[in-house]
């Protein structure tokens, strides 16, 4: 496995979660490493992704309530969810780009109840 996601779950809406990825040797200290995510019925989307040189993206939606980090040592990347909200419900995908190369995790489950 390239990218080994966890920390997905059922929380109630105010609550959070912390997603975390780890990336295989293969993709060590790639370009891109960020997370997408897949709602019921949508297409999938970026959620936040941390680029090289420290350039930090996320979509406005969860600005100010997510949180991405990027461990380059460790070859990791988190992403904290607060203040989660239904809308947020959904299947999120860990992923990295390195030589124009995509890498997706397995997807891990996110389920923000009313």
């Amino acid at each position: 496995v390239q990218l080994q996601a966890s920390g997905g779950g059922s929380v109630q809406a105010g609550g959070s979660l912390r997603l975390s990825c780890t990336a295989s040797e293969t993709i060590f200290n790639a370009n891109v490493m960020g997370w997408y995510r897949q709602a019921p019925g949508k297409q999938r989307e970026l959620v936040a992704i941390a680029i090289s040189g420290r350039t930090l993206v996320s979509i406005d939606s969860v600005k100010g309530r997510f949180t991405i980090s990027r461990d380059y040592a460790k070859n990791t990347v988190e992403l904290q969810m607060n203040s989660l909200k239904p809308d947020d419900t959904g299947v999120y995908y860990c992923n990295a780009q390195k030589f124009d190369v995509d890498y997706w995790g397995q997807g891990t489950l996110v389920t923000v109840s009313s």
